[in-house]
């Protein structure tokens, strides 16, 4: 599902013009990178949550040359799914 196809959903789930199904969609997507942003949780109950994970710097090659290159350490963002997620998604069936 696109950003696109959410906000079509949003609009056939509720009564509001596109417009502002896009400003919903928009507004929660960057109230989760905000928090992010900030080192905050995002819980999504029945949903799953983000957070934030820190990656160690570590030795890498580069794969052209072979060369040993010093990888820095990084914050990445992590999504846990919770059990009914998890759940739901398990008991069906591909589409595709």
């Amino acid at each position: 599902m696109t950003k696109a196809e959410l906000v079509s959903e949003v609009v056939n789930s509720t009564n509001t013009t596109r417009q502002e199904a896009d400003v919903i969609v928009d507004t929660v997507l960057d109230s989760i990178v905000s928090s992010l942003t900030k080192g905050e949780k995002v819980e999504l109950r029945g949903f799953g949550s983000f957070r934030t994970r820190q990656r160690p710097a570590r030795q890498g090659r580069n794969p052209r040359s072979g060369e040993m290159v010093e990888v820095p350490s990084k914050t990445i963002p992590f999504f846990k799914a919770s059990k009914q997620l998890r759940d739901a998604v398990g008991d069906s069936t591909p589409t595709e």
